[in-house]
C-alpha cells in the first residue's frame, strides 16, 4: 500500500440556494519521500483538496489514508505550511517553532534539542530569543518551515508558501526546502501557479481542470531534472520543453 492514498475524493458545497461541486472522483497515490505539485486555473480545488488531505475538511465522498489508516488531525501526522508564516509577533523564534510541540503536549527536552538543530540546519542560527519582527519575510518563512516540521508529520502540505516573496528569495528558499525535505525522507505536496516551481522541486505534477476540479493529466518529471536541486533545474535543457508543454496544456484549460 502506497504511504498517501487518495481514492475517489468528491467534494461538494451547500448552501441555502445552491450546491457547488469543488472536486470530483480525484484518486492518486505517493510514496514515502515523494514530492508531488498541484497546478491548474484558479478556483480548481487544489486547496480544498489540501485541507482534505489534512483532515481539515470531510470530502462528500472517499477517503484519505496515510500508512493505510484515516488521517487524524490530533495526532498531527500532517504539516501544513502557508503563503503566511502566522508567527505569533509576541513570542520569540524559538516559542514559536515549540509552539506546535507544547500544545500537543510533547516538548520534551530531546525534541527541543532536535528544534534548535532545525533552525541551525535552515540557516537560521542564533535567532531563537529573536522577535518575527526581527526577521525578514524570507527568514520568517524559515522559521515557520522549521515549526511545521519541528512536530516531525508524515506528510507536509504547501499552499504556496513563496509567492509572497521576491524572486531571488523565493529561489533561495525552493532550494532550501527541497533540500531539507529530501534529507529528512519527508513526504510533501505542494499547490502553486507557478509552472517553473512545480517543475523544479517535484517528482509529479498534477494539472486539474476546474468545473469542478478533476485530474486533467499527469506529468511525470525526468530524473534529469530530479537529481539536481531547484535552481539548476531551471538551467536544464528538459527544463524548457516540459515548461512549455503544461503550459500549452495549461492554456487549454483556461475559460
Amino acid at each position: 500500500m502506497s504511504f498517501l492514498q487518495i481514492t475517489e475524493i468528491h467534494h461538494t458545497y451547500f448552501t441555502k440556494n445552491m450546491a457547488v461541486t469543488a472536486l470530483c472522483d480525484i484518486s492518486f497515490s505517493v510514496e514515502e519521500g515523494e514530492f508531488i505539485s498541484f497546478l491548474g486555473p484558479s478556483g480548481c480545488g487544489k486547496t480544498t483538496l489540501l485541507s482534505i488531505i489534512a483532515g481539515l475538511v470531510e470530502p462528500t465522498l472517499g477517503h484519505v489514508l496515510v500508512k493505510g489508516n484515516p488521517v487524524i488531525p490530533e495526532e498531527r501526522q500532517i504539516g501544513y505550511m502557508l503563503q503566511q508564516d502566522y508567527l505569533f509577533p509576541w513570542k520569540t523564534i524559538e516559542e514559536n517553532v515549540l509552539l506546535g510541540l507544547k500544545l500537543a503536549g510533547t516538548c520534551t527536552p530531546e525534541k527541543k534539542k532536535a528544534a534548535r538543530q532545525l533552525l541551525y540546519d535552515i540557516g537560521l542560527p542564533g535567532v531563537e530569543k529573536k522577535l518575527p519582527k526581527q526577521l525578514s519575510g524570507g527568514m520568517r518563512q524559515r522559521a515557520a518551515l522549521a515549526r511545521t516540521l519541528a512536530a516531525d508529520p508524515k506528510v507536509l502540505l504547501l499552499d504556496e508558501p513563496f509567492s509572497a516573496l521576491d524572486y531571488q528569495t523565493k529561489l533561495k528558499l525552493e532550494d532550501l526546502v527541497s533540500a531539507t525535505l529530501k534529507g529528512l525522507g519527508k513526504t510533501a505536496v505542494l499547490v502553486t501557479h507557478d509552472i517553473g516551481e512545480a517543475i523544479a522541486m517535484s517528482d509529479r505534477v498534477y494539472l486539474f481542470s476546474s468545473s469542478p476540479g478533476r485530474i486533467h493529466r499527469v506529468f511525470e518529471i525526468p530524473d534529469e531534472l530530479k537529481a539536481l536541486t531547484p535552481f539548476d533545474a531551471r538551467n536544464h535543457e528538459c527544463y524548457g520543453k516540459l515548461f512549455k508543454e503544461i503550459w500549452k496544456e495549461l492554456e487549454s484549460l483556461e475559460p
